[in-house]
């Protein structure tokens, strides 16, 4: 089935701003997003890498340098972001990586060059970006080989917000993340070589509402689909969507969220064929001869 474009384009824009202004609370409130990061992290003792090059795509406040920096200690390990002020809030919390390149730039268009990175790795990103894109600039940037480790939001995330927006109108109040399987099948599209996907669950808790959308507002995660309502959406609505949210409280008479986690990785291709305008696929003669 062919995926409609439509209905995963984002808003770039807004994606950048909502991180921007999210830069001075994210460490304090993204607890799940550390959670996986470590979990991705413990992942790559199964990798058999020792990469020279590793780029942290979605870097963030710098979460996840420190530790790649550790695991790596010889490896040049550099943080790659749309929100500068995210960048710049990496830069201040980890006075020890200065001398490590921090790149403002988006997953869809890195700043690299071709075949100059040994390692990507892309912690809960991908759900802003438009997967194609990123992915044909992962297997660029790649060298031969190189890996490709990432985590991203599955369609169950945010079900609960979904449902109860469904019970007050038509439009599209959480964008839509891609399904773990398209994913699979975007890698091999893209020539990953070996590619290996799998999802978790995860659930958070809030006393109310307000907690929950605060909560989502400090780590930057905004509606930032392109088809959105771009107007107010009235009291009425929202008290509407409240009392819907407000119907599924669980134990503890706490707000239950929920999170579908896919990690996934692969290995770029040793090489990289080329589709020509008649559907024809070629492997050029000087990527062949470098083994």
């Amino acid at each position: 089935m062919v995926r409609d474009p439509l209905r995963f384009a984002l808003d770039k824009r807004r994606v950048r701003r909502s991180f921007d202004r999210a830069a001075q609370t994210y460490d304090k409130t993204a607890v799940l997003q550390k959670q996986i990061a470590d979990e991705m992290i413990s992942r790559l003792d199964f990798m058999k890498i020792q990469p020279a090059t590793v780029v942290d795509v979605g870097c963030g406040t710098g979460y996840a340098l420190r530790r790649l920096q550790k695991r790596y200690p010889q490896a040049t390990v550099m943080g790659l972001d749309v929100a500068p002020l995210m960048l710049h809030r990496a830069r201040r919390r980890a006075r020890w990586f200065r001398s490590q390149p921090l790149i403002a730039g988006d997953a869809e268009h890195i700043p690299l060059r071709d075949r100059s990175v040994d390692m990507i790795f892309c912690n809960v990103t991908l759900q802003w970006c438009d997967l194609d894109s990123a992915l044909a600039e992962f297997s660029r940037v790649l060298i031969p080989d190189g890996l490709l480790m990432f985590s991203t939001f599955g369609p169950d995330t945010l079900k609960e917000v979904r449902l109860a927006w469904r019970q007050v109108d038509d439009g599209i109040h959480v964008h839509t993340f891609v399904d773990m399987h398209d994913i699979g099948d975007a890698m091999t599209r893209h020539q990953f070589q070996n590619p290996v996907v799998d999802a978790d669950q995860a659930e958070l808790t809030y006393g109310g509402v307000d907690d929950l959308l605060r909560d989502l507002k400090l780590i930057g995660s905004s509606n930032a689909a392109a088809q959105r309502f771009k107007g107010l959406v009235g009291k009425t609505r929202f008290n509407r969507f409240r009392r819907a949210m407000e119907a599924n409280r669980g134990p503890q008479d706490r707000l239950h969220c929920s999170y579908e986690i896919i990690y996934g990785h692969a290995w770029a291709p040793a090489h990289r064929s080329f589709r020509d305008r008649n559907g024809g696929v070629s492997i050029p003669v000087t990527e062949i001869s470098k083994n």
